[in-house]
């Protein structure tokens, strides 16, 4: 009732790549068990204990290649699924090789570098839009790239590189402009600015699995043609402030 015959045959060849697989492991999962069969998934890293609070592995999974932990998931779930993994990380040389051909891409990539702005315009380029999952630890936050449309560049003040929270910013000052503050978003920003160490941005399994099923549900209504939000709209799904 939810999924017809048709749409599940769309969604079954619609091949997805996954930059990451840290939140883009429960990403490829929840896709997997809607009846997306054809994935590729690109990440260079190693399983680390510190994963194990909000990502799809298992402490036996520690100290072994992400993308091998999860295909072997992926595979026990449904044997017939199509995945390629590339144990390695996303550069300007390799990232439009591994790109073309796919039909929506998850950009779940580090904010470390300008790769993730680099994998967004070839995106663009190859007319493939692109999902932005973000863990808001009690919410799950999504913006989408359209070929055509705004970059996530267009938000950054001048001599300023984007990462995750210039999005979170962003979202916070346009709910408060629509008079819809999410103020514990607020709260847990003024948290982790005042942190003495470099720290990665707090994050729970709850806003894993909820972005997951928003990225899941984006990805069928582009696969079976349904209209969607895109970038400078997003999506916020939360039970708080509601």
């Amino acid at each position: 009732m939810y999924v017809s015959d048709k749409e599940q045959e769309l969604v079954k060849h619609f091949p997805i790549i996954l930059g990451g697989s840290g939140i883009g492991s429960i990403i490829a999962e929840c896709a997997l068990r809607v009846g997306f069969e054809t994935f590729t998934i690109i990440d260079g890293d190693n399983v680390e204990k510190s994963n194990l609070n909000r990502q799809n592995y298992v402490e036996a999974d520690i100290g072994q290649a992400k993308v091998s932990s999860i295909e072997q998931r992926l595979k026990s779930i449904n044997p017939d699924v199509k995945i390629t993994c590339h144990n390695c990380f996303l550069t300007e040389s390799n990232a439009e090789g591994f790109i073309k051909g796919h039909r929506v891409a998850i950009n779940a990539l580090d904010w470390t570098t300008d790769i993730p702005l680099v994998f967004d315009k070839i995106c663009q380029a190859h007319e493939i839009p692109v999902l932005h999952p973000y863990n808001l630890g009690w919410g799950g936050l999504l913006t989408i790239i359209m070929p055509n449309g705004l970059s996530l560049e267009t938000i950054t003040r001048t001599g300023e590189q984007f990462n995750e929270l210039t999005m979170v910013d962003y979202v916070s000052s346009y709910l408060k402009f629509w008079n819809h503050p999410q103020l514990w978003i607020d709260e847990i920003v003024k948290k982790y600015k005042e942190e003495n160490k470099q720290l990665p941005p707090p994050q729970l399994a709850i806003a894993s699995w909820t972005v997951a099923s928003m990225c899941t549900h984006v990805m069928f209504n582009i696969a079976t043609g349904k209209p969607i939000k895109h970038f400078p709209e997003f999506y916020l799904l939360t039970l708080l402030n509601n």
